[in-house]
């Protein structure tokens, strides 16, 4: 195994290694018998400084390794997936690199999301499988205070876009102004991670304290442990509550980083099922943006295909956007976001109609007929198939587009044609 990976494995703060770290605290006071007193020199110091010099010798393999990594990534899938700022960022437009075809150029219009870096040449295969459309690479960073790189394949117009108000807010301080007198001075975050599907684990934090305690503070922290403790806190997105102290974001922080209302998913759920439901969403404020410049192409409603729809961010971003929401066929497989989604409909008023349907491999043709006989013409089918086998967050089964939940992205240029073709027999397009 390479130095790399090894030093990947120390650094990986699993449940397993945190019993196994505070154990040793707990019952050796390992961390005073290995570096003895913060404060004064002692024999121990030598071994401190060797530590220190074997840390810094780890880092610049990892950085080596990391320089190569991302040469790889830009040549792989091109440097608009590093800056990831796509066709435009508010205050910053750029033009589509490409036309698009004419075959896929709307009514109806499409939206196709997924993550950003995924495994080599995938893109290019989705590219392919919906024809030839560059991708939208863009990193939520630039809309609010996380993280999120994904690709956008659409046919929506960029002219007009423009950002919901109010603008959000853009740094962690901004977001958590009370947090800034607790972060230490070498945690130099400005946006959290992107949001992830668990929530950290309390032992970690628990952990963080007993370190700032056995050192006297922060700044006493040798450079290798700080290193340590911004890797757990970046990885799952901590923040400073107190002097030492760090916490897991709360729900309702988590909601409001993505562009939720409050409790948009509270109710019936257990903590558990709302992480894993809002780490799998849109960043509502990002989709909004993409979606603004129908406002002025639908004044007086849309009628909405929304596959693998989840708790409702399309939905909720074209709310947001003030587009009135005439018919949505929400397709999703899981109960639990079903019912934050029809919870939602309900709460925030709207008055068009919701059609549930259960999985996006039942919409054959026949159905999809009904359902456009049913609520006319479809002006935007927009989705996001499921991550599992593309995330870099799998270490087990990241296959990318032959995986068992990430084939479900051919479910959606098949069903689009399909909608394509009716529209086209319906004298719609």
């Amino acid at each position: 195994m390479n130095n790399e990976s090894n030093y990947s494995r120390k650094l990986n703060w699993d449940r397993h290694e945190l019993r196994r770290w505070y154990t040793y605290i707990g019952r050796r006071n390992f961390y005073h018998e290995q570096f003895g007193s913060c404060t004064q020199k002692s024999d121990d110091d030598d071994d401190d400084d060797s530590e220190i010099k074997r840390f810094e010798n780890r880092m610049s393999i990892l950085d080596k390794g990391r320089s190569k990594k991302k040469k790889a990534i830009i040549k792989e899938v091109g440097p608009s997936s590093i800056k990831m700022a796509g066709f435009g960022i508010p205050g910053l437009m750029i033009g589509r690199p490409k036309e698009i075809p004419i075959m896929m150029q709307g009514p109806p219009y499409f939206y196709f999301e997924n993550v950003a870096i995924a495994p080599k040449m995938e893109w290019n295969t989705i590219k392919r499988h919906l024809n030839g459309v560059d991708p939208e690479f863009t990193d939520s960073k630039h809309f609010c205070a996380c993280r999120r790189p994904r690709g956008y394949v659409h046919n929506l117009p960029i002219k007009d876009r423009e950002p919901i108000l109010p603008l959000p807010p853009k740094t962690i301080f901004e977001a958590f102004p009370y947090a800034k007198k607790y972060w230490p001075e070498w945690d130099t975050r400005e946006k959290f991670n992107c949001i992830n599907t668990k929530r950290g684990a309390d032992g970690l934090c628990e952990l963080i304290r007993d370190l700032f305690a056995q050192y006297g503070g922060g700044l006493a922290i040798p450079p290798f442990r700080q290193h340590e403790i911004l890797q757990a806190v970046k990885k799952w997105n901590l923040i400073w509550v107190g002097p030492g102290q760090t916490a897991p974001l709360e729900l309702h922080e988590v909601e409001m980083l993505l562009g939720f209302d409050c409790d948009h998913t509270r109710g019936g759920l257990t903590m558990t099922d709302r992480y894993d439901l809002l780490g799998n969403s849109f960043q509502v404020n990002t989709v909004a943006y993409h979606f603004s410049p129908l406002k002025y192409l639908y004044p007086d409603g849309i009628t909405v295909l929304s596959l693998f729809s989840g708790i409702g961010g399309a939905e909720v971003a074209l709310h947001k956007v003030g587009i009135f929401l005439k018919s949505v066929i929400s397709v999703e497989i899981n109960e639990k976001a079903k019912k934050v989604l029809a919870s939602w409909w309900k709460k925030s008023g709207q008055r068009g109609e919701l059609i549930l349907k259960e999985d996006v491999r039942s919409l054959t043709d026949e159905v999809l007929e009904g359902l456009i006989d049913r609520v006319g013409r479809i002006d935007l089918v927009v989705g996001g198939s499921p991550c599992n086998n593309l995330s870099g967050n799998n270490r087990v089964d990241r296959v990318g587009l032959s995986g068992k939940e990430s084939s479900l992205f051919y479910e959606f240029p098949r069903i689009l044609n399909i909608v394509k073709q009716i529209m086209h027999q319906r004298n719609y397009i």
